[in-house]
């Protein structure tokens, strides 16, 4: 008998993560008290959610192996790099600039990882998404960070 063929290789392996990452929430939520449903601990969430991500990542791979699929290309890295750069330059930024800084930067950065980019649309579309994850997260939810800070 012939082995399974791998007929769609993007969701075999986009399934194999969620399987991975989701079995990883799990065995760490696993040190946390789980709870029940009408009180939840602090494990509760993480397991379900864990286990969601791995039925849907068994499902994609499944799927990756009776469907038919591009196979996996060459890895965009400088893609890759603008968006973890993006990322980083958020973390370093925000306790320095605060969140409207931060956050245009953070913006502008990983929207330069699209061939759509134009600066002339990005800024304002950058300014207003941090100006409106700043009412979001600091005005509406109350997470301690600064929304606007001098660096220097």
């Amino acid at each position: 008998m012939k082995g399974a063929r791998i007929s769609n290789p993007k969701d075999f392996g986009a399934g194999l993560l969620f399987v991975f990452f989701g079995g990883g929430f799990v065995v760490i939520a696993r040190g946390y008290q789980f709870g029940s449903a009408m009180h939840m601990g602090p494990g509760y969430f993480p397991t379900v959610l864990g286990a969601l991500l791995v039925l849907i990542g068994l499902a994609t791979a499944a799927r990756g192996l009776v469907r038919e699929g591009e196979p996996i290309g060459k890895p965009a890295l400088r893609l890759l790099a603008l968006i973890t750069l993006a990322t980083v330059l958020f973390g370093v930024l925000v306790p320095r600039t605060g969140m409207i800084v931060a956050g245009t930067v953070n913006a502008l950065v990983g929207a330069m990882a699209s061939s759509y980019f134009r600066l002339r649309w990005a800024v304002p579309l950058a300014l207003g998404l941090a100006i409106s994850a700043a009412l979001i997260f600091v005005a509406g939810l109350g997470l301690p960070l600064p929304v606007f800070q001098n660096p220097f």
